[in-house]
């Protein structure tokens, strides 16, 4: 047997990993730009993560929920006083797809409707509805399509308020990401979000923040979108809530009332995966690492300012995104290969920056150094 060939990969095998670096098998070392798409929070192998799931391994690593989890009411306390929602409900899942999935068929439930608002260059991910509410139609299959999702334009505020005009009392929920990644690091204007609220509660439909890659602090608040100064209905997470192991979840307002089987999950909120979203926030909470992710995201944007053939800087925090002319196309390789500076990319030219929340001034600026040598005209 051989592996399915879907993903395009670099010829590098990562041997092992210390906080932003990680290094191959020949022992060379490249620093860590990207976390593996905003996975690494806390930074490789942090101490107190590994301390935290090898102890957990060796009391019990998976039961199922048929019986009472203390680590799951643990996390929910942790992760309600983190990130300020502590009125909310946790619902644990193991992806940010499953996490979406179960966030748009929870609004469905909830109000007895079908039709969802997402909006262009959204990416929410690859399982059934997740994907149809994904504004890329190379990754939708015949069967995930359907006429319930509608696709307005991002940020448009008109637009928006006339399709809920038209068609308010039809409307499930509006899902968004507060800044988009796959998009091109593009932020929600605050005014856009609060423009959905608004409608929201005129409407009854479910305002669901996308928090999979710009949630867990990345942007210098717990969920980018409480820039806005809003509160989503349920919030979607990931990524960087288990610093590389698979958990996700919906954090869900008070409002949205539980019943028995509605929701559900094999491995959600296994022993294990408890452990490691607990170690994250532990760290986070003592290293106070979402003001870390606003210093460093200041730092590194005033210092790209001044770097000469940079098109656009957009984002927050430490979820940057440097657009390039048509001519540095070649800069994320370049990075890579001649400077050993992993990063990511959304296309056509656009750099994202999505390092650990720990990441140092002396990490910062060895990128800094490659780019400049990079864009230098």
């Amino acid at each position: 047997m051989k592996l399915f060939d879907v993903y395009p990969l670099n010829n590098i095998i990562i041997d092992r990993a210390e906080g932003s670096y990680v290094y191959d098998e020949k022992g060379e070392k490249y620093l860590d730009m990207y976390g593996g798409h905003a996975v690494i929070s806390i930074g490789h192998t942090n101490p107190h993560y590994v301390k935290r799931l090898e102890d957990q391994l060796h009391k019990v690593g998976f039961y199922s929920n048929s019986v009472k989890i203390p680590l799951q009411v643990e996390l929910a306390e942790k992760l309600g006083k983190v990130s300020g929602k502590e009125d909310y409900q946790l619902f644990l899942c193991n992806s940010g797809a499953e996490a979406n999935e179960n966030a748009l068929k929870l609004a469905s439930f909830y109000n007895g409707r079908k039709k969802i608002v997402a909006f262009t260059k959204a990416f929410h991910g690859r399982t059934s509805l997740a994907v149809a509410v994904t504004d890329n139609p190379n990754i939708v299959a015949p069967v995930n399509q359907t006429d319930n999702v509608v696709f307005l334009p991002f940020n448009d505020e008109e637009a928006l308020q006339n399709y809920f005009t038209e068609n308010g009392n039809e409307i499930s929920s509006v899902i968004i990401e507060g800044i988009q990644g796959v998009g091109g690091i593009r932020v929600a204007n605050y005014s856009f979000l609060q423009k959905i609220r608004m409608l929201c509660d005129e409407y009854n439909a479910v305002f669901i923040a996308d928090s999979v890659q710009c949630g867990y602090g990345r942007s210098g608040k717990f969920y980018s979108h409480d820039y806005a100064g809003v509160n989503a209905d349920i919030y979607s997470m990931a990524k960087g809530m288990g610093n590389g192991f698979p958990i996700g979840a919906i954090s869900i307002a008070p409002k949205i009332q539980p019943k028995h089987f509605m929701l559900g999950t094999t491995f959600g909120g296994n022993h294990l995966a408890c452990a490691a979203a607990l170690a994250v926030l532990e760290v986070m909470d003592k290293e106070n690492l979402m003001q870390n992710a606003t210093v460093m995201g200041e730092y590194l944007f005033s210092e790209l300012k001044k770097i000469n053939n940079i098109k656009e800087l957009r984002g927050n925090g430490l979820m940057i995104g440097i657009e390039l002319p048509d001519e540095f196309k070649d800069v994320k390789k370049n990075l890579l290969f001649k400077h050993k500076i992993f990063t990511g990319e959304a296309k056509p030219n656009v750099i994202r920056l999505l390092p650990a929340l720990n990441i140092t001034k002396v990490e910062a600026d060895h990128f800094l150094n490659a780019l400049k040598i990079e864009l230098a005209s």
